[in-house]
């Protein structure tokens, strides 16, 4: 006979598995710490290249107009601002995927507890099932 209650929870389980579930095992396999330096290395390596390409842009707009105002202009005060918005740029874009990449670890972890404690709650069911088969049948 089946336990309706137990494949009521199986048929949530296996959904938050095949969805949000296998995301939130990913990022669990980490210490909060790792996950989120990860995650800031990597958005710092795409600001990075984010950046050198909008600069490259900027620069390609009015190739000729840099190119004769590239004499009259102080490079190294260019040079200055150039690096001055790059560690701005860099430096929100890091500060913001801190907050995000921890704001998503702490809720995979709070998932993945309700997850596990429907485990927990699936396995009680299997065990009271059992034990009440047994006691009827009378078999151990």
């Amino acid at each position: 006979m089946l336990n309706e209650e137990r494949v009521i929870l199986m048929t949530h389980m296996a959904s938050y598995e095949k969805g949000e579930g296998r995301k939130n095992m990913k990022i669990a396999n980490y210490f909060r710490g790792d996950y989120v330096t990860v995650q800031v290395l990597k958005s710092i390596v795409c600001a990075t290249i984010c950046y050198a390409a909008f600069f490259a842009l900027y620069i390609f707009y009015d190739f000729e107009g840099f190119m004769q105002d590239l004499y009259k202009i102080d490079l190294f005060a260019f040079a200055k601002n150039v690096l001055r918005y790059y560690v701005i740029v860099v430096a929100v874009y890091a500060i913001l995927t801190y907050f995000v990449s921890t704001y998503h670890y702490v809720k995979a972890r709070k998932s993945l507890k309700v997850y596990y404690y429907n485990l927990k709650k699936l396995g009680a069911l299997y065990n009271e099932e059992r034990n009440e088969s047994l006691s009827v049948g009378g078999h151990k």
